[in-house]
């Protein structure tokens, strides 16, 4: 009998974390959308494609904090992509989830990183883009099916978004 009682403290336990961090979660998406400008949303002609990869969305975060991720909408949820550089911006589709758009004037540039949003890889393991909308920075990373296409692209972005 006290294995059980012990079980059932400890599930509750778990289902009581769980619960706090979908609260706090939610309580820190409404705080950003307050203070946030809203991202833009894709244009109907994206532009031609000049880069193209696949891979996995990681997130966005604000400015130089790496670890404080945006959690406005779906913006902080980690998907499946495909990354495209067209003569108008960055747009990221994901799967199952809404696509993201970076103007190519808010591009400010783009380098590899190790970690962003929680997420730790080996060094060089991710791609982050630097970019503006309005006062506010944020970065934006992804990690690629095929890494050594990340050159071409830091090129590209640090050349004002024109591969």
């Amino acid at each position: 009998m006290s294995r059980v009682l012990l079980s059932l403290a400890v599930l509750a336990f778990f289902l009581l974390c769980v619960y706090g961090m979908w609260h706090g979660w939610r309580r820190k998406a409404r705080r950003q959308a307050e203070v946030l400008p809203a991202f833009p949303q894709a244009p109907a002609d994206t532009g031609a494609t000049a880069l193209e990869t696949t891979g996995v969305y990681i997130g966005t975060t604000i400015g130089d904090n790496w670890q404080d991720r945006v959690a406005v909408g779906d913006v902080g949820h980690r998907a499946e992509a495909v990354l495209r550089l067209t003569d108008r911006g960055v747009l990221v589709e994901r799967t199952g989830a809404s696509a993201l758009w970076i103007p190519v004037e808010g591009v400010e540039s783009a380098r590899t990183a190790r970690g962003l949003a929680g997420k730790v890889m080996t060094a060089d393991g991710l791609l982050v883009v630097r970019w503006r909308l309005g006062d506010q920075v944020f970065d934006t990373g992804f990690r690629g099916d095929d890494k050594d296409v990340y050159e071409q692209w830091v090129d590209a972005l640090n050349a004002g978004g024109r591969a």
